[in-house]
């Protein structure tokens, strides 16, 4: 799911909220998935992406060391005086909770990543987004050989937002009909959302944060509108890189629109059942038994 900007800067370590560790996962490709020969661009792409893998694992590990390092400080406050047991042993078990969360989520997204294969798509499939590409020129690129559309986000997102914009909601219309085609219908679609460097706006930041979550609302937002339009919610997977994935060099303001965009891939994945990607279409969902209770109740709440 890695894009562009292979001299990009490693993200900074930050504090995040359960929500945001799942999105910081970013998107991990494994090279070693791919069989048989492999172009260089490819080959560079997943190289890419094995570091950027490296890089997410190091800064879990430094957010495990943040983790570690304020029990020690909640252990010294219990020494000191400071605060009350109950609410710094709440305070560590907290932290612990959300690097658990964190390396989860991490190994859950290494994992279905090293299943999916990009590259050339099928020949239906690919005439289709060449002519949707050639129909929105100003708005869509697409490369054939990654089987990847990327999208200028000034044009599909007003500054510091993350709605569609109506003439992206045309194009987005029209890139649904060709991923519920039948040619087209069993590629997963992975949705990257990228930014400049330019730091938000006090406005922009009261929904948006950083960098990070802008990126991330986008593409949450491009699935959220291609799930209105019937591509299936369990074949779409969102990520958000930030100002971290650049195709040309930030601007020293960091007002880079080359950066602003939105990247969307079809891939092969090698697991079975719609969301899977499995290519034959067939579902391996097994049918409930309507006869016997469940085991346990339904949660129906988060």
């Amino acid at each position: 799911m890695n894009v562009v900007g292979p001299n990009a800067a490693a993200p900074s370590p930050r504090r995040s909220t359960p929500r945001t560790l799942r999105l910081l996962g970013g998107l991990a490709f494994v090279a070693s998935v791919l069989p048989g020969c492999i172009g260089q661009g490819e080959y560079d792409r997943l190289y890419e992406t094995n570091r950027s893998l490296e890089a997410r694992n190091a800064e879990l590990q430094r957010e495990r060391d943040e983790a570690r390092a304020a029990a020690d400080l909640i252990r010294n406050r219990i020494g000191s005086g400071e605060g009350t047991l109950a609410d710094l042993q709440r305070q560590n078990a907290e932290l612990r909770r959300l690097l658990d969360d964190a390396m989860a989520d991490y190994r859950t997204l290494e994992g279905r990543m090293a299943g999916l294969t990009f590259g050339p798509l099928d020949a239906a499939t690919d005439e289709a987004l060449t002519r949707l590409a050639a129909q929105y020129p100003d708005l869509i690129k697409y490369d054939s050989a990654r089987g990847m559309l990327r999208f200028a986000s000034d044009l599909t997102f007003a500054s510091g937002s993350a709605v569609v914009q109506d003439n992206a909601r045309q194009a987005l219309g029209a890139l649904a009909n060709v991923l519920n085609s039948p040619a087209a219908s069993a590629y997963e679609v992975v949705i990257e959302g990228h930014t400049d460097s330019q730091r938000v706006s006090a406005t922009t930041a009261r929904q948006h944060p950083t960098n990070r979550h802008l990126s991330a609302h986008r593409a949450i937002a491009v699935i959220d509108e291609l799930g209105r339009l019937s591509v299936p919610a369990g074949r779409m997977m969102a990520a958000g890189w930030g100002e971290h994935r650049p195709v040309v060099p930030n601007s020293g303001t960091g007002n880079t629109p080359q950066n602003r965009r939105v990247e969307i891939f079809l891939a092969r994945g090698h697991s079975t059942g719609a969301a899977g990607g499995d290519m034959t279409g067939a579902s391996t969902t097994a049918t409930p038994n309507r006869d016997a209770p469940p085991e346990r109740q339904i949660d129906i709440t988060k």
